[in-house]
């Protein structure tokens, strides 16, 4: 990630991505800037998964629902559109990953309704602030990611496990990443576990199922926070038809981070 990135505006760095200039992970850039997981879903059950996310805040932390089939948002984005504005994206069909693209334009229909989650990379500007490193940044790989043992409240046909990020912390630090990212839950919060990875059903830490592994140095502790790839595990759980961004390729918002201190409202689809 070039200095150059992490300097630009959200709607700067959209429109390298719209224009084919920027393919890469969003980790770092843009850095004062509100980033977004990006779920698709067909519109008979948009109200049902809404209704998910709002059973399931931690790794779903709804910051958006787009009106049926407008691929424009309203709130978090000015002149932006969801076909096109991310890096990558992954299109998920009867269970199983069916295609990973760079425009979803000839994806998109009217009987769809998109929905923009809180992204984990939003809370990492203010880890850095104080002093805990971010492995997967200095390395320049993605957050190495998780499914877990631990499953979401259901609702309609939306159910699966949770996801999670990790992030090495020193010792001394975790009770301060936790202290700093429980004050913006809009972003997923506070971990939802520190520690062991097995409590969790993580057998392996050098085998993410998403993403890049990180290494654990000692005094360290595998923090573990709720993320929005939880999604992307539901439709593979479930068969359900849904379009995402690609793990690690957000949308990038035109709101400044310091936005999630604030309760984000949330306008009717």
């Amino acid at each position: 990630m070039g200095a150059d990135h992490r300097r630009l505006s959200g709607s700067e760095l959209r429109l390298l991505i719209r224009d084919g200039r920027f393919r890469g992970l969003t980790a770092g850039a843009a850095v004062k800037y509100v980033q977004a997981n990006l779920v698709v879903v067909e519109n008979p059950v948009a109200d049902e998964f809404e209704a998910f996310c709002r059973s399931n805040p931690k790794p779903c932390p709804l910051l958006e629902r787009l009106p049926p089939g407008d691929p424009r948002p309203r709130l978090l984005a000015r002149d932006s559109d969801i076909r096109t504005d991310l890096p990558l994206y992954r299109v998920y069909r009867g269970g199983q990953m069916v295609a990973e693209v760079a425009d979803i334009s000839g994806y998109w229909h009217d009987g769809l309704t998109g929905f923009l989650i809180g992204c984990s990379f939003t809370f990492e500007k203010r880890l850095s602030a104080a002093g805990i490193g971010l492995r997967h940044i200095e390395r320049g790989c993605n957050v190495a990611m998780y499914q877990t043992s631990i499953e979401c409240e259901p609702a309609g046909p939306f159910k699966g496990p949770m996801v999670v990020s990790m992030r090495p912390v020193a010792m001394d630090r975790v009770a301060d990443a936790v202290a700093i990212t429980a004050a913006v839950p809009q972003v997923h919060g506070a971990p939802v576990h520190t520690g062991a990875p097995e409590a969790i059903g993580i057998s392996d830490l050098e085998r993410p199922d998403w993403g890049d592994p990180v290494p654990v140095e000692a005094g360290e502790v595998p923090v573990f926070w709720a993320c929005g790839v939880t999604p992307q595990a539901v439709a593979l759980a479930t068969g359900l038809p849904v379009i995402t961004h690609s793990p690690g390729h957000m949308f990038v918002s035109d709101l400044l981070e310091a936005y999630v201190d604030k309760a984000i409202p949330t306008p009717a689809g």
